[in-house]
């Protein structure tokens, strides 16, 4: 079955890619660009355009949290405790610490698909400002790097994606989450894209909630 599963994310949870100079950050939805309004509320503005060869949409969403940058991004970087707020989150563990890039797998449970697993590459950046930090996360897969496949379970082939957190003020975030993934198998391609669209809110929502918690604006940087 073919499932469009959001790690922060994926979530979509991690990074990819050697990614990270400033003219390269994912930030923008030039319309020049073939980024088009898919949702969009007064919460998060969810963005998509096609993918070469594939059915299948990257997406890019914007939306304001209110708090830090650093306490957001602390978050984000809590993927262990992933399974007790993510959406569709069974397992998450980090496997490996390499230099500026850390080596996670997860296991997505959607319910109403097979179970999905992958082990991803994520790079991490921050740089200081006048309002705070500035955080880049991008990640990749990495399944040679993580557990075999499991009988039962999908492994996902593709998944690239990041976050941008960019401070809105003292004590605003200005995040941006990108994705495209394909988790393969048999679903249509309409529906596999309008589930990543309305995971992303749902992605949004989560963290927009655990951020409350005051455990993380203590969180180092």
């Amino acid at each position: 079955m073919q499932w469009r599963i959001l790690p922060g994310f994926a979530m979509v949870f991690v990074f990819g890619g050697t990614i990270g100079l400033a003219s390269e950050l994912p930030n923008s939805v030039d319309p020049k660009e073939g980024w088009k309004l898919a949702s969009g509320n007064k919460d998060v503005a969810v963005y998509s355009r096609a993918h070469a060869d594939s059915q299948l949409k990257e997406f890019r969403a914007i939306g304001s949290i209110d708090a830090p940058t650093s306490a957001v991004h602390a978050v984000i970087d809590d993927f262990e405790n992933y399974p007790n707020f993510m959406p569709y989150t069974l397992e998450c563990r980090l496997l490996k610490r390499e230099g500026d890039s850390i080596i996670t797998y997860q296991r997505l449970s959607p319910k109403i698909a097979e179970d999905r697993d992958y082990t991803l590459r994520v790079w991490k950046k921050s740089w200081p400002g006048p309002d705070g930090f500035t955080y880049l996360d991008q990640w990749k897969p990495a399944n040679e790097l993580g557990p075999p496949e499991k009988k039962g379970v999908v492994r996902v082939k593709i998944c690239n994606g990041a976050w941008l957190l960019e401070p809105d003020g003292p004590v605003k975030t200005r995040a941006t989450y990108s994705v495209y993934t394909d988790t393969g198998g048999l679903i249509p391609a309409f529906i596999a894209n309008y589930a990543s669209r309305t995971g992303i809110s749902k992605l949004f929502e989560a963290v927009r909630k655990q951020v409350k918690n005051p455990k993380y604006a203590l969180r180092d940087r």
